[in-house]
């Protein structure tokens, strides 16, 4: 037995700190799994809760700290990299932006339990100037809440939980397995979306060079539908396109001149931002493509690009330093 707890103490702790962190910035693992099952193996005397749960806190707190200040001094670079990881990359941004700029400071408290906004939400707070020892504070609150509530769920039903743990000789095999299994699960959840989308390519995709001569020869009209292209001050697009907001497209009253080509463009991984819009022009009788690889790939390509006019720009709200 005691060379039992040695092995988890080596191994469980640092496993469950992990999947923590790894949760906190973006990685998509089951660290409230992780809490359960290390509930379950306290209330069984396989961990030690008091080290177990300085563990987790201290690891999300770590993890959540580096993301504020990575939003404080990166803003958008860094949100955008983490919505290229989200399985819903064409929303998220705006999903967490919107909540969090509406409801501030308070949604920390409760952040960790909002899918979309969980990983968002620190570098929301950095980007908006709150001061850092307010949000740590805040920070706490919400991790404790986080933290508490499916550790201690895991701790009372840890006869249940017994059921997993039977046969495996340590806390960390448990974790290792789960993340293993929901890192294959990513994967071929990605996997399973590009081929998808691959399916949908030769009716619904251009290459940047198609776009540009057609936008040249004045037979095109080129619409930027980024989920949160407008926010930041230093954005830059497509020259000569025109804003089209995607989220809401069904009510939008914009309309589309008959006589040209319809182009649209994002940022999105696999164009997903730009794809469900095509399809919900096309449903309303808009004939239209998605130029191939976005913004990016225009870039690649050489092709002219200009600053978002200020006058478009809606910068989202800062709190007072």
């Amino acid at each position: 037995m005691e060379s039992l707890l040695n092995g988890l103490a080596e191994h469980g702790y640092s496993i469950l700190a992990l999947a923590i962190f790894l949760e906190a910035i973006g990685i998509p693992v089951p660290a409230a799994l992780a809490l359960l099952i290390a509930g379950g193996a306290s209330a069984r005397h396989s961990l030690l809760p008091a080290i177990a749960l300085i563990s987790a806190i201290s690891a999300m707190l770590v993890a959540d700290s580096w993301m504020f200040m990575m939003g404080r001094y990166t803003g958008w670079w860094l949100l955008a990299i983490l919505c290229r990881l989200s399985l819903n990359p064409e929303s998220c941004i705006l999903r967490a932006a919107d909540s969090f700029y509406k409801r501030g400071r308070s949604l920390l408290l409760f952040a960790k339990f909002v899918p979309g906004i969980n990983t968002m939400a620190p570098p929301l707070a950095g980007s908006m100037n709150m001061r850092y020892w307010q949000f740590i504070r805040l920070d706490l609150i919400g991790v404790c809440l986080y933290i508490g509530a499916y550790f201690s769920i895991g701790f009372i039903f840890s006869d249940v939980l017994g059921a997993v743990l039977k046969g495996y000789r340590t806390f960390g095999q448990v974790v290792g397995i789960i993340l293993t299994v929901a890192a294959l699960a990513y994967v071929i959840l990605q996997i399973w979306m590009w081929r998808k989308s691959l399916s949908r390519r030769f009716r619904l995709f251009v290459q940047p060079s198609e776009a540009h001569r057609a936008l040249e020869k004045g037979n095109a009209v080129i619409y930027d539908v980024r989920s949160h292209g407008y926010y930041d001050q230093k954005a830059t697009r497509i020259q000569g396109s025109k804003r089209l907001e995607p989220n809401g497209i069904r009510q939008s009253p914009e309309q589309f001149p008959a006589d040209k080509k319809i182009y649209l463009y994002c940022t999105c991984v696999r164009e997903a931002t730009s794809s469900r819009v095509a399809q919900e022009l096309r449903e309303r009788g808009v004939i239209c493509a998605v130029i191939e690889g976005g913004l990016r790939a225009w870039k690649r390509a050489g092709l002219p690009m200009e600053s978002v006019p200020k006058e478009e720009v809606s910068p989202l709200p800062v709190f007072d330093m």
